[in-house]
């Protein structure tokens, strides 16, 4: 039984790690390999690396959320409430709000469903599904681009260590060498940022844990969780798309960029 748990863990960790890159690095980690799921046909390509972002410049211009906001987003029409976290993750916070806000995931696929052969990850927001006539398949290589400058956007992988006043920038907890979890966990329900294999790479797609995936802890970007729905995040199928997204309380905590 060991063996079979450590194969199944290294296997989702590999397909973290290897699938879902673009050339602009903004894809998502937490993307399949063949191997992990049958959903897809193929892993998406290798990433190569992201334009350089360091804790200070990778945040110039980015919007940050104190305190918290609540995003009522849905899915076959029912809803799915998120509560979002910007006391504990400001900066991804304030950029999952702010595209909210802005209506960017309004129409957009969930690409990545992985079920099997544990429960993983419902993923989705790369904007190139906009279209549906883009194929699925190729999905998972986009992120958002900013129309009135027409540049990419990409925020720093950003996460809070316990007994920590501020988040960690830049880094995953292991790099930063720190021992301690993570405020926010990769318990079932969790709403995290899905980034290539660089650090400062997230954008636009997310994903919702189905699982308490606690070897994620640390690497990638926690910043809110389902507080209700979860049954409808449960039947998420690949393809399915996000109808409506939508601040319902905390837009006021949204602040500007800086």
């Amino acid at each position: 039984m060991r063996i079979r748990q450590w194969f199944v863990t290294a296997l989702l960790i590999g397909a973290v790690l290897l699938g879902g890159c673009s050339s602009q690095g903004s894809s998502p980690t937490a993307s399949p390999s063949a191997a992990a799921t049958t959903a897809q046909a193929s892993p998406a390509p290798v990433a190569t690396p992201t334009p350089a972002n360091t804790p200070t410049s990778g945040m110039a211009g980015l919007r940050r959320l104190q305190g918290k906001a609540t995003i009522e987003m849905v899915v076959k029409g029912s809803a799915i409430v998120i509560e979002v976290n910007g006391d504990d993750a400001p900066v991804t916070a304030g950029n999952f709000v702010d595209l909210v806000n802005q209506g960017v995931y309004n129409g957009l696929a969930f690409h990545r469903v992985i079920r099997q052969p544990e429960p993983f990850v419902v993923q989705g927001g790369d904007p190139q599904s906009k279209d549906p006539n883009f194929p699925i398949a190729q999905l998972g290589t986009g992120g958002y681009t900013d129309p009135a400058t027409n540049a990419p956007r990409y925020i720093p992988l950003e996460i809070k260590p316990e007994g920590a006043t501020e988040p960690i920038y830049g880094q995953t907890l292991a790099d930063a060498g720190v021992s301690d979890p993570p405020v926010l966990k990769h318990e079932r329900g969790a709403v995290a940022m899905a980034r290539s294999q660089f650090p400062d790479s997230a954008s636009s797609q997310f994903y919702f844990a189905l699982a308490d995936l606690a070897f994620l802890d640390g690497s990638y970007a926690v910043f809110g969780k389902v507080t209700s729905g979860m049954e409808v995040v449960d039947q998420i199928e690949q393809g399915d798309r996000i109808e409506t997204a939508k601040v319902t309380a905390g837009l006021e905590n949204l602040q500007a960029a800086q």
